[in-house]
């Protein structure tokens, strides 16, 4: 059956143990998206197991073995409908893999629900989500102050914390006025679906509310195609088949494409989605099509595919703003850590360090710093060690966004301003 309600992608984010899990159950409980006997098995079980407060994370935790044992309700696309959207909640269950995630853009999202409990304020990932989902392009924020239960519903803990929450939103540029702060009980349903009578003091809108006030993004149609490479499969009978998301433009069948940084060739002789044929795809739409004139080896994961006439641009070298979310040490020129750009992981050197920016304002600090260290922004030279395709920001923020990684930790994130091309034919 056809959806006719416009689809919205929403990343839960937000610290460990603040409540992620429990409100997406909530969420999917509140709006139906799980039968009600499905919770009350999930409550008896945990009850029986003393961990009576757990059955909306239960839910979560249980799909998996649910899926094992070949249950037919699927909740892992976690899917949930209000009366103006149908949601896709973004998978984000570990920390590590929220943020690979977010930035290979695996899982872009439309709008980010940003979860802090009431108890604690917002800790060191709050932040570097936070962080990250602004530099990867999430301009929607919902905030839910989750847990107010257990601090009695105290409005003075609330106004605290939210307080907390908008200094750290306003670093990374969003800003508060224009965002629900919602005290809220994932737990007990407080604010949720329906107002609560325990909070007479909020008088903003439910969680439900807020996320039917979200806008829908412009699909970046008319900017240049450009898909970037996942997987490349050999499908016998059929030939070469690179699998990916188209992020910008319209891909056409006959489309003459031109594979960048491997300079290859060819031509688009079917798309498919969901087994299924299509003459077109559009931003957003994860496609499979078979390409004429390249063969399995030709291509690779972290390609990119855009029209013959305006291909995907080959960095020599780049310029890019950068904020350091953390970093042991101190950076200097020299420094090659690990860019992740797209779906390409590609090291780079810092070649130069041109300016310390006041993160806040983005006005110049310091020309040409000695050194970087953690909560600094800056315009920094790069070098990437092998060829790789980014894009002006301004032109196609899409490819222009990255994030930097070491020692299994996101040091930076960034976006380019300026590329010298690689000539590449």
């Amino acid at each position: 059956m056809a959806n006719e309600k416009p689809h919205m992608n929403l990343a839960v984010i937000g610290h460990i143990d603040h409540g992620k899990s429990t409100t997406v159950g909530r969420l999917l409980f509140e709006t139906g998206a799980v039968p009600a006997h499905i919770i009350e098995n999930y409550r008896k079980e945990a009850a029986e197991k003393g961990k009576a407060s757990f059955e909306f994370a239960w839910v979560m935790d249980n799909l998996k073995e649910e899926r094992e044992r070949g249950i037919t309700i699927d909740i892992a696309h976690k899917r949930f409908d209000t009366d103006k959207y149908y949601f896709t909640v973004v998978d984000c269950p570990g920390h590590r893999d929220f943020i690979k995630n977010m930035i290979t853009g695996a899982s872009q999202a439309d709008a980010a629900l940003l979860v802090v409990a009431a108890t604690d304020g917002p800790m060191e990932q709050t932040k570097e989500h936070v962080f990250l989902s602004k530099t990867l392009g999430i301009n929607q924020l919902i905030i839910g102050i989750n847990k107010i239960d257990a601090v009695n519903y105290d409005q003075k803990k609330y106004d605290e914390v939210k307080q907390k929450v908008s200094d750290l939103i306003k670093m990374v540029g969003f800003n508060p006025a224009n965002i629900p702060f919602i005290p809220m009980s994932s737990f007990n349903g407080d604010n949720i679906a329906k107002k609560s009578d325990k909070t007479p003091w909020y008088s903003g809108p439910t969680l439900l509310d807020a996320l039917n006030q979200l806008t829908t993004p412009d699909l970046p149609t008319s900017l240049p195609f450009r898909l970037p490479v996942q997987d490349v499969y050999s499908i016998s009978g059929i030939g070469t088949v690179p699998v990916g998301r188209v992020e910008t433009g319209i891909m056409k069948k006959g489309m003459k494409v031109a594979f960048m940084p491997a300079n290859k060739d060819g031509e688009v002789k079917s798309i498919e989605m969901h087994h299924e044929e299509h003459p077109e795809a559009l931003p957003g739409d994860n496609v499979g099509f078979n390409v004429r004139g390249i063969n399995k080896g030709d291509i690779r994961r972290g390609d990119v595919c855009g029209p013959v006439e305006q291909p995907p641009s080959v960095a020599e070298e780049f310029t890019a703003q950068i904020v350091v979310l953390q970093h042991p040490s101190a950076i200097t020129v020299g420094y090659t850590p690990v860019f992740h750009c797209h779906t390409a992981q590609i090291a780079c050197t810092f070649v130069e360090l041109q300016k310390k920016l006041d993160p806040r304002t983005g006005a110049v600090k310091e020309e040409n710093p000695t050194f970087l260290k953690a909560g600094d922004a800056a315009i920094v030279k790069f070098r990437p060690v092998q060829p790789m395709v980014i894009e002006n920001f301004k032109e196609i923020p899409q490819l222009g966004r990255f994030a930097i990684r070491d020692m299994g930790s996101t040091i930076a994130a960034g976006m380019c301003l300026s590329i010298t091309q690689k000539q590449m034919r």
